[in-house]
């Protein structure tokens, strides 16, 4: 008579075991549940409490701005050694008083504290409640603590280990006696089925045994392998098959990455470039604004001005294409330029910081034009960001020096400084985008790190290359600019100014609609000094009189006006029977090829684009029929 039965109930007896531990664990995680759940109840039902008592012990200190009595207030705090730190807000959000034990302020880590509850992270849990009095909200109470959940859980496991280790005690010697029955035909399918994992073998099997049920298993057992034997090759191909769209998959996902990081680099960019023209643009209009006479006379400050006035309309016409930058491609406004000229806006641009620094600036440019069919702004670009950055990376006081020459081999420019250098590693690095030499612990000086990136770009579509040399930390760095030799004529008289072309001859009647003053007045003044009559008006509405009025022969309207805007005007005017022959113009900042075809629609004979060159409207009143 053997010990064990030939059925399953005697091998129950070791269910029983696991699932006695199995309960116990149920019951220790169920009561460490209610127990976590009663802990944060309690700790936050606490918190509340004292913020409450904080609140109303200090709204009159927060009314009356008293953070003095405030702090006097929170300081009572320290009786409660589970209180790391007690913060007032005013109704604004900003900091009034505070008590801290931690060194760290709470406020430090919760990005919004005005957001009103609980917020537990780790062993610390915030509150966050308003102050209110007489239904008014006056403040905010922000209360840090100490939340020692995980200390009580440690008791509940420290516990369950004991509890269990005393039942693995009185457990392990009788299962020794049982588990053999039990565990033999379970060894022998975890053998096979070893060995069909490391030998691909799915015709192995496990020999049946004297008990009926688990023959039942093995039956199921054996049945499963050979069902999986024949899986195997449709698996197969399902995988060769799953690893093509991972692939293609993985390819959407990079194409999505860098969407994205284009988007980043158009922002930034944009945020970059848009600054270098309003240095001397706002110096410009301090001089004119100066009462005593300058060093500068007007007529060189306003060419400055237009040059700079230029050089930024073109750059937020390139900057705001973004599916320009979105997809790398950078477009240059070729024409016959001297390169000099290009370095001396950059100069100009970066002068202010430079004498702010107070670093000496010595210029070497060739005495004679250097001509090439290139783009003067996005070159001016490259020179300003390379002088920038040599005033910025030198301490005040230093040297930068420009050299170009011209050779048989193209034109060759350098901007060496004395400043802090590039260690080698960095030589190349730096040019890629959004790479920052970390130079010194002075990061507020270190920008967005596009700048060298896109003046490498904009000097290889010209042919070019951009180089970085340095001899070590401490040692100044020097950036060449190589562009190859013009290969297209250009001749000086390409590169004169155009001047305004003299007034017409003819006397006309203009109306000016634009609820921009500043701009309706400025063009009126230029109208006018050409011999025209200029009426103005600032909206829509105003603009319907004028013309009833004055019956103008060309009229320049703005398309977003308050009141009326000059879609709605320009139709109103075409009904208008003086007015059916008058010039209707369209000057807008909306510049997309559906906003004209808008403007014809409803009305227009023209559209220009803001800011409109004085050459362009004195071209477009020459040609109006007499």
């Amino acid at each position: 008579m053997t010990l064990w039965p030939e059925s399953l109930r005697g091998r129950a007896i070791a269910v029983v075991l696991v699932t006695t531990l199995v309960a116990l664990i149920v019951a220790t995680a169920v009561l460490a549940i209610y127990d976590a759940h009663a802990y944060r109840q309690s700790v936050t039902d606490d918190l509340v409490t004292q913020a409450e008592i904080l609140g109303r012990i200090n709204a009159p200190a927060i009314e009356f701005d008293d953070p003095k009595t405030a702090r006097e207030n929170l300081a009572v705090m320290r009786a409660r050694p589970g209180i790391l730190s007690a913060d007032l807000y005013k109704p604004d959000g900003g900091l009034f008083a505070s008590y801290d034990t931690t060194g760290t302020p709470a406020a430090a880590f919760l990005d919004a504290p005005t957001a009103v509850g609980v917020r537990i992270d780790g062993d610390d849990i915030w509150l966050v409640q308003p102050i209110v009095e007489k239904g008014e909200p006056v403040g905010t109470v922000l209360l840090h603590a100490r939340y020692e959940l995980r200390e009580r859980l440690a008791s509940y496991i420290a516990i369950l280990l004991v509890v269990m280790f005393a039942s693995l005690c009185v457990a392990v010697p009788v299962s020794a006696l049982l588990q053999r029955r039990i565990t033999n035909p379970m060894l022998a399918m975890t053998g096979v089925a070893r060995q069909v994992i490391q030998r691909r073998d799915f015709s192995l099997r496990v020999a049946r045994t004297d008990t009926p049920e688990v023959d039942v298993l093995v039956d199921a057992f054996n049945a499963m392998l050979a069902e999986v034997g024949r899986q195997t090759d449709a698996l197969a191909a399902s995988n060769r098959t799953l690893q093509g769209e991972m692939a293609e998959r993985l390819h959407a996902e990079e194409a999505l990455r860098v969407a994205d990081r284009n988007k980043d680099q158009f922002l930034a960019t944009l945020a970059h470039e848009l600054r270098n023209p309003l240095a001397p643009l706002y110096n410009g209009v301090s001089l004119l604004k100066m009462s005593k006479a300058s060093a500068m006379e007007p007529g060189r400050i306003l060419d400055m001005m237009e040059r700079q006035l230029r050089q930024m309309v073109r750059l937020i016409d390139d900057l705001l294409d973004v599916s320009r930058i979105a997809t790398n491609k950078l477009v240059l406004r070729k024409a016959a330029i001297d390169v000099r000229a290009a370095m001396n806006s950059a100069i100009e641009t970066v002068s202010p910081f430079i004498q702010d620094r107070r670093h000496v600036l010595t210029v070497h440019l060739p005495a004679e034009p250097i001509l090439m069919d290139g783009d003067t702004t996005r070159l001016a670009q490259v020179f300003a960001n390379l002088l920038h950055n040599a005033a910025k990376f030198t301490a005040p006081g230093g040297r930068i020096v420009v050299h170009m020459e011209q050779d048989e081999t193209g034109l060759t420019t350098s901007v060496a400084d004395s400043g802090i250098g590039i260690e080698p590693a960095l030589l190349t690095r730096i040019f890629e985008l959004f790479e920052q030499a970390d130079r010194s612990l002075e990061r507020p000086q270190a920008g967005l790190g596009v700048g060298l990136s896109l003046a490498r770009r904009i000097v290889e579509l010209h042919g070019g290359s951009l180089v970085a040399v340095s001899d070590g930390p401490g040692r100044g760095s020097e950036f060449v600019v190589r562009l190859p030799q013009v290969t297209a004529p250009v001749s000086v008289g390409d590169l004169a100014p155009k001047s305004p072309s003299a007034p017409p001859d003819a006397r006309r009647r203009i109306l000016i609609v634009d609820d921009n003053r500043d701009f309706a007045e400025s063009l009126a003044i230029i109208l006018g000094s050409l011999g025209h009559d200029v009426r103005v008006a600032n909206d829509g509405i105003e603009g319907l009189e004028e013309a009833q009025k004055f019956h103008p022969e060309i009229a320049f309207l703005d398309i977003g006006m308050p009141r009326l805007n000059g879609y709605d005007l320009a139709t109103r005017l075409r009904h208008i029977p003086a007015l059916a022959r008058s010039l209707l113009v369209a000057v807008s900042g909306w510049g997309q090829e559906s906003d004209r075809k808008r403007a014809l629609d409803a009305g227009f004979d023209r559209h220009l684009m803001k800011p409109v060159e004085p050459n362009e409207i004195v071209a477009l009143l020459r040609n109006l029929p007499t």
